[in-house]
């Protein structure tokens, strides 16, 4: 079932594989838009808190401590259940992220949360 999840910058053409396409931002994506993006549904509500984001600020060396912060955001966020929802009624969901770093950025906590919850 984890094979359906995948993500993706929100500025990378969209594709049929994609499937079912959920920006998971909280805020718009910088200096695009909004007919510009092709997305099924915005779950701003998955994002990090503000508070978080910022304390974050893409500082690889916090990478570790925002993972395991951001998970315990995710435990006890509503949202997850309605990603859930979407993973089991569509064959492909692509979470759409804006973040530059595509080793640190939170679709990547994201998935690997929801997969080891399905697995």
């Amino acid at each position: 079932m984890t094979d359906i999840l995948h993500i993706k910058r929100v500025y990378d053409d969209p594709e049929f594989a994609d499937g079912y396409r959920i920006l998971i931002d909280r805020l718009w994506p910088r200096g695009i838009n909004r007919p510009a993006i092709f997305f099924d549904e915005w779950m701003k509500d998955l994002a990090p808190s503000t508070s978080l984001r910022k304390w974050f600020n893409h500082e690889p060396e916090k990478w570790p401590a925002f993972v395991w912060r951001y998970q315990q955001e995710l435990h006890d966020n509503k949202a997850v259940a309605g990603l859930l929802k979407k993973i089991r009624t569509h064959n492909e969901v692509t979470l759409l992220y804006s973040a530059k770093d595509e080793k640190h950025n939170h679709a990547i906590v994201i998935k690997g949360f929801i997969e080891e919850m399905i697995n």
